[in-house]
């Protein structure tokens, strides 16, 4: 039975491209399905998603994403990633939360909900501390704060803001590391690829990106272990796995749902899009 895939997306990227002619080589009917121009119903009539067997959700937007799929399984349609993981891990305060409580190791993270409460726990702690917003990608008003200068300025240009986002303050400690993390793209019970990414110059994040170098790397079997543990925590599917070379070892910082492999596929030579092809078909077949 040839297996009927829908690729949903609001930006054709290079990972799209490929995930569509590697789903073409493997003789899946695929289809691509921009967001943005193709409409939902939230009735009965599933019109023509009556077909698919499973989707890949692609967009960029974490919103756009996240609802298209929730509409799409209303209809009984399997949606890689399902709307929880999807609902988990595009948001930065839950993946903390169930990394916790699966036991990943995690920097020490806080939450504060007003100006004061930040200012508060950013002194309480020590600087410098990062801060980042609960939802977003690409390193994105990600922010080192340094000192309290700093952190009044961060303070106020949130304060201005209209984002209801921006006034959820999400805190970390600052993790004494290489110029480097790893990123490890998982897809289903598999770590598929990991490479570590170098931070570029002048730039403490390492974020491909924002000119980021990569390479392959190398994992031990502990350390696959903690990334399976984590992508487990937020709801499994196909995820990429963000952690740090700490101290007291692998601290996992951050799960993104929408995951881009452009860069890991080109520093491994790994064919990863078939990978998820080969997952997405398993996921329709139930």
């Amino acid at each position: 039975m040839v297996t009927r895939l829908a690729i949903v997306y609001d930006r054709l990227r290079w990972e799209e491209k490929k995930l569509y002619t590697s789903a073409k080589d493997a003789g899946v009917e695929v289809t691509l399905v921009d967001a943005k121009t193709n409409g939902l119903t939230l009735f009965d009539d599933v019109g023509r998603w009556k077909d698919e067997d499973v989707v890949l959700q692609r967009c960029i937007s974490h919103y756009r994403g996240l609802y298209y799929t929730a509409i799409l399984e209303s209809m009984g349609i399997p949606v890689v990633n399902s709307f929880e993981t999807s609902l988990v891990s595009g948001n930065k305060l839950l993946t903390t939360l169930k990394l916790a409580k699966a036991g990943v190791p995690t920097p020490r993270t806080y939450a504060a909900f007003s100006d004061e409460a930040a200012l508060n726990i950013m002194e309480s702690i020590g600087y410098p501390v990062v801060v980042k917003p609960i939802v977003g990608s690409w390193g994105r008003l990600i922010a080192r704060i340094d000192d309290r200068d700093d952190a009044s300025l961060l303070i106020e240009a949130r304060r201005l803001s209209s984002d209801p986002l921006q006034h959820i303050y999400y805190l970390q400690e600052y993790v004494d590391r290489p110029p480097r993390d790893i990123r490890a793209i998982v897809v289903g019970e598999d770590v598929v690829a990991a490479i570590y990414r170098y931070q570029p110059p002048g730039d403490w994040r390492t974020n491909v990106a924002r000119g980021g170098r990569v390479e392959a790397a190398i994992l031990t079997g502990e350390q696959r272990e903690m990334i399976l543990k984590a992508a487990g925590a937020v709801g499994g599917g196909v995820l990429g796995v963000d952690a740090m070379e700490a101290r007291e070892g692998l601290l996992v910082h951050e799960v993104n749902n929408t995951v881009e492999f452009k860069g890991a596929s080109q520093a491994t030579g790994l064919d990863i899009a078939s990978r998820i092809v080969d997952y997405a078909k398993i996921i329709g077949s139930r």
